[in-house]
């Protein structure tokens, strides 16, 4: 049966269709219509227009031009302009056809599992959070206010916020991750939690940004977070579920690696010099982009900050440090850095991933709140 004729059989369909027959340039020829030439305008026209010309075409005494009855005009029909849609999705998202789904529940499923293996407990949030929860989060107020009245805010340096004021005047945001979620909830539940908690959550996220390849502008977040345990056996734990997830899909240590550091090595070092405490955040956001940027650059903007050039120097080659021994050397083992490292590298022999880990100096993630050991 044709598409012409199965629409017929069925109003509500060949509703929907009858559009899609007058712009067609399909075989079969539309259905042709008998529409009476006079009522027919080949030229767009506005009630505005329309209504100057029943004015016009009238008398003072209500009486046409033409000494006919007086009268309504008809109205002309407008004719409203057809745009076409665009099939694909919005630059920077994806659809997820049933081949692309089965890929991603299969993912999402060993996500859950790990998870649960670990005894963690799901949980989400709103896709929609309050727009401060994230530019506070970040540190950082730069907007850029674009032609469709739409700010943008950037987050974290390179990565930029979806945000937007709703119909209650209030500004919210797409959340570009899930941790300032957690942290909100958290504090809403307060007391009401028993500590430590183990939480996970897998997330769409949205983040305005240069899109390459691998990273679009919506993506999925799997978040594992334990509060409330001060030890690195968290951070311990954390990684091995990782570790354990990537065996169940086929990784192996050749494949991937973890680098691992503290923030309190950079704090240690900023100690020495005498730099101020509340230029800690600033100089973690510059040596998070060390991998990014020219040294130059890097440079520079730790000069900005008002450190000083030996110190500059000395910072850096310590971040260079590819070896937990090497960094005993320079800052003695005494410090906090030093000593929770070498118990985290224990712990790894005693999980049985110590191959999948590597100490690196210059790991310290510019967020505000990572605190202690991080890893990438």
């Amino acid at each position: 049966m044709s598409p012409l004729s199965s629409s017929l059989l069925n109003p509500r369909l060949s509703f929907s269709l009858k559009p899609l027959f007058l712009f067609s340039q399909s075989s079969f020829a539309p259905r042709k219509f008998q529409i009476p030439r006079q009522s027919v305008s080949a030229k767009r026209k506005t009630f505005s227009a329309l209504a100057s010309e029943q004015s016009s075409a009238t008398d003072n005494g209500g009486r046409s031009g033409g000494g006919g009855r007086s009268g309504a005009l008809s109205p002309t029909p407008v004719v409203e302009e057809v745009q076409r849609i665009d099939v694909n999705p919005p630059k920077g998202t994806r659809d997820f056809p049933p081949e692309d789904m089965r890929l991603r529940t299969w993912l999402f499923n060993h996500f859950r599992e790990v998870s649960r293996l670990f005894g963690f407990e799901e949980v989400d949030y709103p896709v929609l959070e309050s727009e401060v929860l994230f530019i506070r989060k970040a540190g950082e107020e730069i907007r850029d206010q674009t032609k469709f009245s739409m700010t943008v805010a950037v987050f974290h340096f390179y990565v930029q916020l979806y945000c937007f004021e709703d119909r209650g005047n209030r500004r919210v945001a797409l959340r570009p991750e899930l941790t300032p979620s957690l942290a909100r909830l958290v504090i809403q539940k307060g007391k009401s939690l028993s500590l430590p908690l183990k939480w996970f959550a897998i997330g769409q996220c949205w983040r305005y940004e240069r899109m390459t390849r691998g990273r679009r502008r919506e993506h999925y977040q799997w978040n594992m977070d334990i509060l409330g345990l001060p030890e690195v056996t968290a951070e311990a734990e954390l990684i091995s579920s990782i570790v354990a997830f990537f065996k169940r899909i086929g990784i192996t240590e050749s494949d991937v690696g973890f680098k691992v550091s503290s923030r309190k090595v950079l704090q240690e070092v900023l100690r020495c010099y005498s730099v101020p405490e509340n230029l800690f955040g600033k100089v973690c956001i510059i040596i998070d982009k060390i991998e990014k940027i020219p040294i130059d650059e890097i440079k520079r903007e730790l000069n900005t900050t008002g450190l000083s050039e030996e110190a500059i120097e000395e910072l850096l080659q310590v971040l260079s440090i590819k070896s937990l021994t090497k960094l005993e050397e320079i800052l003695g083992g005494a410090g906090e850095a030093v000593a929770e490292l070498k118990e985290l590298f224990s712990l790894a022999e005693k999980f049985g991933y110590s191959e999948w880990i590597q100490f690196d100096a210059s790991v310290v993630r510019g967020l505000a709140y990572y605190t202690g050991i991080v890893f990438e």
